[in-house]
């Protein structure tokens, strides 16, 4: 056989022995080999080599964080109030020969585990306790996860328990219950507004008595000086008439219906009665544009 020959036939071994040793990885992932059927070494992301015959990849997998949905499971809370219950578990594989020799489905596990373990923790819990301690429910889970995953490989960075869904009727009793806490809310919040309109305008009135109060005492110390004349009574006569028109525009302005038998000769004429009490009294010696016979002597 010629030398050339031979030259070839080595170079072709070579090149494909060369080509089949070859395995490349992406990042993010490892793979592992096993020579003549046990477990040899690890390979991580970039160029690695391989005996061909003798080594083999049995397992090429990721090792970036992972979701995990678990479904609706039922469950029981301590005072017995049954719950349908659904979480995410976030994880990922820190050893890959662990996952692989120490367990024969690590998905499938951890989701039997999450199942096992939040029935657990909701049977320890009170029905109100599982919706305001939700975050503690999540880190309860999160610590028995972790160590129960440890001899896996695994990792377990996060647990969110997503939906505690009630029975109809539990839900409807809450829903009551939380209307009547807000109605009771909305009475205490109205009855404390009502108590503070009406110290307000008690003290508004107060205020305004103790200001008429002073300026009436202020006229007839005037009028005692000399100062002024006494208008203390036409001032209330005023306030008097005041007060009545106010009354009656209140009167108009309700929604309801009303009936007032008056008599209108009457009303004018207190009206005039009045307007003409608080108007000064004319001059008889003032002349008068008006009726110039008056202005005779």
């Amino acid at each position: 056989m010629p030398t050339s020959t031979i030259i070839g036939i080595l170079a072709l071994i070579i090149t494909g022995y060369t080509f089949g040793s070859v395995r490349i990885i992406n990042q993010g992932n490892e793979a592992l080999v096993e020579r003549l059927g046990r477990y040899h070494r690890k390979l991580k992301p970039g160029l690695n080599f391989i005996v061909p015959v003798f080594d083999s990849i049995v397992l090429k997998d990721t090792v970036r964080e992972q979701l995990l949905d678990v479904p609706k499971q039922g469950a029981i809370t301590k005072n017995n109030v049954s719950l349908d219950v659904d979480a995410v578990v976030y994880w990922r594989i820190l050893e890959l020969e662990l996952t692989y020799y120490a367990i024969e489905d690590v998905e499938e596990a951890i989701k039997e585990l999450v199942t096992t373990t939040l029935r657990s923790a909701i049977g320890r819990m009170e029905f109100e306790e599982t919706f305001s301690s939700r975050d503690e429910l999540n880190q309860k889970l999160l610590s028995q996860l972790d160590e129960a995953t440890e001899p896996w490989g695994v990792k377990v960075t996060r647990v969110e328990v997503q939906e505690i869904i009630p029975p109809e009727e539990v839900r409807r009793s809450m829903q009551k219950e939380q209307a009547a806490q807000l109605k009771s809310r909305a009475a205490v919040l109205e009855a404390q507004g009502d108590r503070k309109a009406t110290i307000e305008r008690a003290e508004a009135t107060v205020e305004s008595i103790q200001m008429l109060s002073k300026a009436l005492q202020q006229g007839t110390q005037d009028a005692a000086q000399g100062v002024g004349a006494n208008n203390t009574a036409e001032i209330l006569k005023y306030l008097l008439a005041q007060s009545y028109v106010e009354a009656n525009q209140k009167l108009g302005a309700s929604e309801n219906s009303k009936v007032v038998f008056m008599n209108p000769e009457l009303l004018t004429d207190g009206l005039v009665r009045l307007m003409e009490d608080t108007a000064p009294p004319l001059d008889p010696t003032t002349k008068t544009k008006d009726f110039p016979s008056r202005n005779r002597p």
